[in-house]
């Protein structure tokens, strides 16, 4: 059967190449709306007056454009210092991490491993069990690192789900003859893992990356447990910034129209706290996603 016959026949018994792409196009763009108008409703309602947004009013545009939001939040002494802790956390948190997130995947990717299924199991159990809250904060007390930066990174260093990811990826997308080669050569395993597997895996590295950014980048709850005000990260100070001005709303109703207008100030700041926390890591996205997007699938699967 030549190429063209067989062409007609596949338009006949279905929809043909232009129609298939129309309609894949057309429900990725209605995904794609899904996903993303929430984001920008946020964006739109943190220059909006709250509200025209409770009310319906805005929808792709900002209603009564202000900036007063912003104002307030940039006005918090303590929002440079939240940044700037932020990003301390965030860079050592990543570098530390994602290390050992390495170390950890790399054994466990090498077949011969002695008691490789035991220690896999044992990484596994912490998954689904752990000692709780109270015994962490023991820990972490007798440990000496309370108020220290250690303390937001010591306690759950080694995320294992991120672990079996990377773990999966050495064992399916780096070939084993080129590991193997490298050790009839006479390379040690050191040699093999900073020459050969670090550099061959640039696109799960980005993704332990940008996981790695992002939960260190929003983690508040960890800071308010160990650490002082002075050394809270931008969430928590966005936080303190919201329940203050919450409970200056709830005790203004003595006075004649202060409750209506702080109960507008907080939710004017309640979006652009949102926008605040959430730019640096959008703004980063962009620039590893076609790296994010190849390692993800590649070490999804399974080994």
């Amino acid at each position: 059967m030549s190429v063209l016959s067989r062409r007609k026949q596949g338009q006949l018994g279905g929809l043909s190449d232009r129609t298939s792409d129309i309609i894949l196009v057309v429900i990725s763009v209605i995904i794609l709306l899904i996903v993303a108008y929430p984001l920008y409703y946020i964006l739109v309602a943190s220059f909006s007056d709250p509200y025209d947004v409770y009310a319906g009013k805005t929808f792709l545009l900002p209603s009564q454009f202000t900036l007063d939001g912003y104002k307030a939040v940039f006005a918090e002494q303590n929002i440079v210092r939240g940044y700037g802790n932020s990003i301390l956390y965030t860079v050592v948190g990543t570098i530390y991490s994602v290390a050992l997130i390495y170390l950890v995947a790399y054994p466990l990717s090498v077949p011969d491993l002695p008691f490789k299924k035991v220690i896999s199991i044992f990484f596994i159990i912490t998954m689904y069990f752990g000692g709780g809250l109270i015994p962490t904060y023991l820990i972490v007390q007798k440990t000496g690192i309370m108020q220290t930066i250690w303390a937001m990174f010591l306690p759950g260093g080694v995320a294992v789900s991120n672990a079996i990811i990377a773990r999966n990826y050495f064992e399916n997308s780096i070939p084993g003859a080129l590991k193997e080669a490298a050790s009839i050569d006479g390379a040690s395993h050191f040699r093999i893992f900073f020459s050969m597997i670090i550099p061959l895996s640039m696109p799960i590295l980005s993704v332990m990356v940008v996981f790695s950014m992002v939960a260190y980048w929003n983690d508040w709850f960890t800071a308010l447990i160990y650490m002082t005000n002075e050394q809270a990260p931008l969430p928590l100070v966005l936080r303190n910034i919201l329940i203050k001005s919450s409970a200056s709303a709830s005790q203004a109703s003595m006075i004649s129209g202060g409750y209506a207008e702080l109960n507008k100030m907080t939710e004017m700041i309640k979006f652009s706290s949102i926008i605040v926390a959430a730019a640096p890591m959008l703004i980063i996205y962009p620039f590893v996603q076609k790296y994010f997007e190849k390692g993800l699938m590649a070490g999804a699967v399974k080994g």
